[in-house]
């Protein structure tokens, strides 16, 4: 390993995980690396393997990280892939986003931050962003949340939980 210490901020989509982690990141002077780069509505975790060749094994080495990021403007409910990005090896590295501190990677993370708020809260925040006609999507994309992280303990490892707050952005 080359030192880098990875920190995750996970929880649920609309909990406020990007309103802590920028400021986290900064506060760290760290890269921020969104798991929004890989998701979509389509495959709510099966993009895992390209987020471990393209991220995390280059940068657990030493080494930058190259990954191609979703293209979320041109196919938001595609798959289809966008600009390349490169995130230089650094002794810290914030990951966030939904499942960014899963089973999978727990064990090679320095720290592991939940973020939670209400439901109705989250959906409210994501309908605010995306708009009254992503609802079916967003009811959906938060039953698959629920069902993963109940599956794989994540909460339950986190080394802080915290509150994004019934007024928070995220």
């Amino acid at each position: 390993m080359s030192g880098t210490r990875l920190v995750a901020v996970d929880g649920p989509s609309g909990s406020g995980k990007s309103t802590l982690a920028g400021p986290l990141a900064d506060r760290l002077r760290a890269p921020l690396v969104p798991i929004d780069d890989f998701v979509s509505w389509n495959d709510f975790a099966g993009w895992w393997p390209r987020f471990e060749a393209q991220v995390l094994e280059p940068l657990l080495t030493g080494h930058d990280a190259v990954y191609q990021q979703r293209d979320w403007k041109g196919d938001e409910f595609g798959d289809r892939l966008g600009p390349w990005r490169r995130v230089p090896a650094s002794p810290v590295v914030v990951i966030e986003g939904v499942t960014s501190s899963r089973r999978a990677v727990a064990d090679r993370l320095a720290c592991s931050v939940w973020v939670e708020a209400p439901a109705a809260v989250r959906l409210e925040r994501g309908l605010a962003r995306d708009g009254e006609d992503h609802r079916e999507v967003w009811q959906k994309w938060m039953v698959e949340e629920a069902v993963f992280f109940e599956r794989d303990g994540t909460r339950s490892r986190a080394d802080f939980t915290t509150s994004g707050g019934a007024d928070a952005s995220s």
